[in-house]
């Protein structure tokens, strides 16, 4: 065998070693990541019903409730029932958080409408989750209408229906994301009240993947992508918020952000653009604090964000 060709098939044998543990490595923190985006961190509920009945003078019949996706998977959240034959609300919380960042939003709703409420915890959200992963967006609109036909199927003791017809959905981020998506297909959604929200499924990943490692990159933002798709065994969709509102016709839709939000206002600007009917879309982009972080609103910055939502689903949504 010639000298050169010796020399080449030692300097293979001597580089295969290293380059399989790059390529272990690299899989290892592909792995790594996947996984922290799809089971975001829990933490205790900031609130519960049992908690609040502790501190207010309300008294509050929430039930803890579950139900069946349409997937086979079991959905859970609180329940606060309204007026017979009123319409419902479902609030869904931001990516990383739970129902709990809701609770009190969703109290207030209630007590000026008489409006039915429901608190779910997205898949892979809250403590203990039902669905321990989180599919960013791509399932969450079709767990929202599964939580509408589990309002739909609600009875008053005389066994009526006890919720009209007639939803909105409040929804933050993920929350607004998953929204858009369910308004198509389900025309009795009537109201939706979106705040942050994002272009795509993408910017909610590549989000999660700079919170997990720290470093906004694009080349390790496509990698994690490709690594979530095959995770998710191909339910992972990357449906544009533009294209959801652009399939929607006469649906009321409150658009908000602030400042804190980021690219997100952004994108929240822009999306107003692609509704079809535009003489129903009423955005409020300058406020002082989103729906992100409405947990840390003082007293005052809470009410008057509170008193937006609640006012739009009362002009709209009766």
């Amino acid at each position: 065998m010639p000298p050169r060709r010796r020399f080449g098939k030692r300097l293979v044998r001597s580089l295969f070693p290293i380059v399989l543990v790059i390529l272990v490595a690299l899989l290892g923190s592909l792995g790594f990541i996947v996984y922290c985006v799809t089971h975001p961190a829990k933490r205790a509920y900031l609130v519960t019903p049992q908690s609040f009945s502790q501190v207010s003078p309300i008294v509050l019949n929430v039930s803890d409730e579950t139900w069946a996706n349409h997937d086979g998977t079991r959905a859970r959240g609180w329940l606060l029932k309204g007026t017979a034959g009123a319409p419902a609300v479902v609030l869904l919380h931001r990516y990383g958080a739970d129902r709990s960042w809701l609770f009190n939003l969703g109290v207030k709703i209630n007590e000026n409408t008489g409006y039915t409420i429901l608190w779910p915890d997205l898949r892979g959200h809250g403590q203990s989750p039902l669905v321990r992963w989180s599919s960013l967006g791509s399932l969450e609109d079709d767990d929202l209408l599964a939580a509408l036909d589990f309002l739909r199927n609600l009875k008053t003791e005389s066994k009526t229906k006890l919720v009209r017809d007639s939803f909105g959905v409040y929804g933050v981020e993920l929350g607004a994301y998953s929204a858009l998506k369910a308004a198509q297909p389900d025309n009795q959604i009537r109201v939706l009240v979106l705040d942050s929200v994002p272009a795509s499924a993408d910017d909610i990943l590549n989000s999660a993947v700079t919170g997990c490692v720290g470093v906004d990159n694009s080349l390790l933002n496509f990698a994690s992508r490709l690594a979530t798709r095959v995770y998710l065994l191909g339910h992972y969709e990357n449906t544009t918020s533009c294209e959801a509102a652009g399939s929607l016709r006469d649906q009321r839709v409150l658009l908000l952000s602030g400042a804190d939000a980021g690219p997100l206002k952004d994108d929240t600007i822009s999306v107003q653009h692609c509704f079809p009917n535009r003489a129903n879309i009423e955005v409020r982009t300058d406020l002082p604090l989103s729906g992100l972080n409405i947990t840390s609103a003082t007293g005052e910055q809470g009410d008057s964000y509170d008193r937006i939502v609640i006012e739009y689903f009362i002009r709209n949504l009766q």
